[in-house]
């Protein structure tokens, strides 16, 4: 086993040059190509599922919104925990079991519809169980990232995973759609899906073992998770990109649903032209990918300045009055909303010790992802109530307000936990 990386705010030594340098690892390149072809097929899924669900339901839209909410559910329920898990057992061999599991679950949905026996509560209980299996593989799969390429390469890699996503999230919904038609029904898509996983699978079987770095299993205790809290409230370093990402995430989502209002309900556009918008949104994203690859280790401006971009991105698109000047701001919200999410997520990592990785991006995950459940129908509603544009401009004002929370916030819970350490330091002293 290899010696276990040093955690803490260790200094990141300088990568040599290079937008994909990270695949010069051989393990990482394996890690990168099945993460491809695994990306599509999560799309191409995601897509026919939500189909499967308006053909079974005869369009119900709330029906749509309950599978996409048990997704989530379990992330919000037990996130924390799936952290805990993450580093309390070998990360490859976890992976191995997760992507297993979601194979299999996505076998059996394109059996039951292949077969005619599909129901919408099958559905309802594989969103479930995928979004439970999720819990331990998310942060799992985050926290193995470091362990592939090193400390110096984090950030390049934290990049291209991002760019591999989004170029997925524009061809994966497309290529289902084709499919959907062409293969008479949603069924092929969910068997193709679970095809996609061997990718995975073979992937991380065949990783060199002895090029990882891999730090040792956190024996099993109480007061883990516990101890995980405290360890990111004591780190302003890692408290301030988590609050940021929690003030953000809760914008960002309501920020993508809201393309279809503002297409539609403002500009009356048609379908192919709401397609542009999505596809110019998406373009933004993946630029931003990859400007974010060729950086070594971003810096606290760069965190800062790309949550300010984005909440004045989304305030200028909720006020364009023109409909190729709102395409055209698409973009820039793109490249921001990146920049934060691959920012934050590698000054995590980078910040965070190999025994405490696990726990801590349960911890980012839970609020990357559960942001979202609470902004995104509060927006919503006002967005019903004053329109689309009402939503949008004070989506971009709250993430400006958010970006300002998290940094007073985190000034306050430093001096407190500060207070605590000296308190405590002068307790055992007199002792």
């Amino acid at each position: 086993m290899q010696a276990a990386e040093t955690g803490g705010a260790q200094a990141v030594p300088e990568a040599p040059g290079g937008m994909f340098r990270s695949l010069r690892v051989y393990n990482y390149r394996l890690f990168a190509l099945g993460g491809m072809v695994s990306n599509v097929g999560g799309w191409m899924q995601r897509t026919a599922q939500d189909w499967l669900v308006l053909e079974l339901t005869h369009g119900s839209a709330a029906a749509l919104g309950l599978a996409t909410a048990l997704q989530f559910l379990p992330q919000l329920l037990f996130g924390l925990w799936g952290g805990v898990l993450a580093d309390r057992y070998p990360k490859r061999r976890l992976l191995v079991i997760a992507q297993s599991i979601m194979g299999v679950l996505a076998l059996t949905l394109g059996l039951l519809t292949l077969t005619g026996h599909a129901r919408v509560w099958h559905v309802y209980l594989m969103a479930f169980a995928l979004g439970l299996v999720l819990c331990v593989e998310v942060p799992t799969r985050q926290s193995f990232v470091v362990e592939m390429v090193g400390r110096r390469d984090l950030s390049n890699a934290i990049a291209l995973n991002a760019s591999s996503f989004n170029l997925a999230r524009v061809v994966g919904p497309a290529l289902a759609g084709v499919l959907i038609y062409v293969l008479g029904g949603t069924g092929p898509i969910f068997m193709l899906n679970a095809l996609s996983f061997a990718a995975v699978l073979g992937a991380v079987l065949l990783m060199r073992a002895s090029e990882l770095t891999t730090p040792d299993p956190v024996p099993r205790a109480k007061g883990q998770l516990r101890a995980g809290l405290r360890y990111v409230l004591m780190r302003p370093d890692l408290l301030m990109p988590i609050l940021l990402i929690a003030f953000v995430s809760m914008c960002a989502m309501s920020f993508s649903m809201s393309i279809a209002l503002m297409a539609r309900g403002v500009f009356g556009a048609g379908a192919s032209s709401f397609g542009l918008a999505s596809s110019m949104f998406a373009v933004g994203a993946l630029g931003g990918a990859l400007m974010a690859a060729r950086r070594v280790q971003p810096g606290h401006r760069l965190l800062i300045g790309g949550a300010v971009l984005f909440g004045l991105s989304q305030i200028a698109a909720g006020l364009a009055a023109w409909y190729p000047a709102y395409l055209l701001l698409l973009v820039p919200a793109g490249v921001a909303l990146i920049t934060v999410n691959t920012a934050a997520n590698t000054r995590v990592q980078l910040a965070t010790s190999p025994e405490m990785r696990g726990r801590v991006m349960g911890i980012y995950m839970l609020v990357f992802t559960g942001g979202a459940p609470i902004g995104a129908p509060v927006l919503g509603w006002i967005s019903e109530l004053g329109g689309p544009r009402t939503g949008v401009v004070l989506g971009g004002v709250l993430t400006l307000l958010g970006t300002g929370a998290a940094i007073m916030l985190t000034k306050v819970i430093g001096r407190r936990s500060r207070a605590v350490v000296r308190g405590n330091a002068a307790a055992a002293a007199s002792a």
